[in-house]
């Protein structure tokens, strides 16, 4: 389900997210029309659309609001948004995205490989083309750093005792926050904002992607498969331990170390013990409120920036992210 479906009836942002979702489809273009074409459906498949929706919005904070070059910045932010994902979908073999058969399953891990590198590639061409801020580019190749530093040390913790809050934040910031914070600060230096209010808006994006990853890894413990697009509980079968999970440890140690400890891979049994483990600790809870935190600095944040339209749309999307069910 879209952003726009899901939270607004704002026909001109309707039009904006098919023109993002538009630009991305005129970018892929590619002589064997059947790499095309399975390529569009990953990129069409493609949710809610929150970092273009988040680049749009920004864009309205100063006076230099250039319609043509916000469609293309954001389509550019959702193409490299994409290509994580079709890496992602490898790293973690999974079958499906949003009911719909990943990459490697129709093809190969090679395959999706060198598909999630073109879309990397169409990202930067369209950074190149539409923007002429070495800010912005800059920006952008930290965050792909970021990003790929954070993924790292996920693969690198994987299946380890989930004692770590702090680590767990340092991972989230890199490969979800990141692209959230750039996507509000390229939107907002576009605008002609000044550049306090541009790190305001790099800040504001940055809480807004740690609430938003928290919130989805609550989800993966208590979410619906078909709802939230994966298969719920696949970072436990995978050995990466969120932040309901840690904080179940803390409580009780011993219990939960002893069911991570049971042979690997996790059986469907093991799997709900630690489920049933995370709810009698209240763990969910804890998360929800931390989650509420990153949504209140936020929605703070937001309140500094310069006035304008844009401003009630972006503090009911925040709003709407922390009671997301999907």
């Amino acid at each position: 389900m879209t952003t726009y479906q899901n939270w607004q009836n704002n026909e001109t942002l309707i039009k904006d997210l098919q023109a993002v979702e538009e630009m991305i489809n005129q970018h892929i273009r590619i002589k064997n029309k059947q790499i095309e074409a399975q390529i569009k459906q990953v990129t069409n498949n493609h949710g809610k659309m929150l970092r273009p929706l988040f680049v749009i919005l920004t864009s309205k904070m100063g006076n230099k609001y250039d319609h043509n070059k916000t469609i293309a910045l954001a389509a550019a932010m959702e193409t490299l948004h994409m290509a994580t994902l079709i890496h992602d979908d490898v790293i973690d073999q999974a079958d499906t995205r949003r009911q719909i058969p990943t990459l490697h399953t129709v093809k190969d891990n090679r395959y999706a490989i060198y598909a999630g590198d073109y879309l990397f590639s169409i990202c930067f061409n369209m950074l190149s083309k539409y923007t002429e801020e070495f800010d912005i580019l800059n920006y952008n190749a930290r965050t792909m750093e970021k990003v790929l530093i954070g993924e790292l040390d996920q693969l690198e913790a994987r299946f380890t005792p989930p004692k770590s809050v702090k680590r767990y934040l340092s991972r989230i910031s890199g490969k979800t926050a990141q692209l959230f914070a750039v996507s509000c600060y390229i939107g907002a230096t576009e605008s002609g904002a000044s550049l306090r209010d541009r790190q305001r808006a790099y800040n504001m994006g940055k809480y807004i992607g740690m609430a938003f990853q928290i919130i989805d890894d609550i989800l993966d413990f208590k979410g619906d498969e078909k709802n939230v697009g994966k298969p719920v509980m696949a970072d436990i079968r995978q050995g990466i331990f969120t932040l309901p999970l840690i904080y179940s440890y803390q409580q009780q140690p011993d219990a939960v170390s002893a069911l991570l400890k049971r042979p690997k891979p996790y059986t469907d049994e093991t799997i709900h013990a630690l489920e049933q483990q995370i709810i009698q600790t209240e763990a969910l809870d804890a998360a929800q409120r931390l989650a509420e935190r990153y949504t209140h600095k936020a929605l703070a944040t937001l309140s500094k920036l310069p006035e304008g339209s844009y401003k009630a749309m972006l503090g009911q999307i925040i709003s709407d992210m922390l009671e997301r069910t999907l």
